[in-house]
Order: structure tokens, then C-alpha cells, then sequence
């Protein structure tokens, strides 16, 4: 979590979200989505950044919308939101 909200370095932000979704696990992701809901605007922009540079051409990576699907059911409500923001992103990636 605080490499994806590093207040520092917004290169740490996007390279650990790009990494994490490589990862592509629940558990990657989850922690993508619980810094979204923390993240201020700045930061979520380069979040989403680094989200999307990789799935752009991504055929090798895992499906980030069955992941975001399994998240949608998480018991928590800031995962949730954060999952259907990284859905929305990977839906834009796909246009």
C-alpha cells in the first residue's frame, strides 16, 4: 500500500500498480483497490496509469474483470468501490 500511495515518487505509484496487475491475483488486485479508495486525485490518476499500461495489449495477462467480479463481493464496501473503478479502467483500456 504505500508504494501505491507513495506522496514521493508518482513512478513508484504507476510501476507498482502496473506490476500488481501483471500479478493479476485477487490479492494483487484487492490491494490496487483498497489504495484507490485512499488515493487523493493525483494519485489515482497514476494508478490508473499504471493500470492501464498493463493491459494495453495484455493478452498474456490474467483477467482483470473476473477479477474485479470476485471483488465486487468482498465484504469490504472501499474494495468494492475500488474494484468497479479498476473495471471501468480496464473497460476504457479496451475502446
Amino acid at each position: 500500500m504505500r508504494l501505491l500511495l507513495d506522496v514521493g515518487d508518482t513512478a513508484v505509484t504507476r510501476q507498482t500498480a502496473e506490476a500488481l496487475v501483471r500479478v493479476g491475483t485477487v490479492a494483487a488486485v484487492r490491494l490496487i483497490a483498497l489504495a484507490v479508495a485512499e488515493a487523493d486525485d493525483h494519485r489515482a490518476d497514476w494508478i490508473q496509469t499504471g493500470v492501464q499500461d498493463a493491459l494495453v495489449g495484455a493478452d498474456g495477462l490474467p483477467d482483470i474483470a473476473a477479477v474485479c467480479g470476485q471483488l465486487a463481493q468482498d465484504p469490504e464496501a472501499t474494495v468494492r468501490r475500488g474494484a468497479a473503478e479498476i473495471l471501468a479502467w480496464a473497460d476504457d483500456t479496451r475502446r
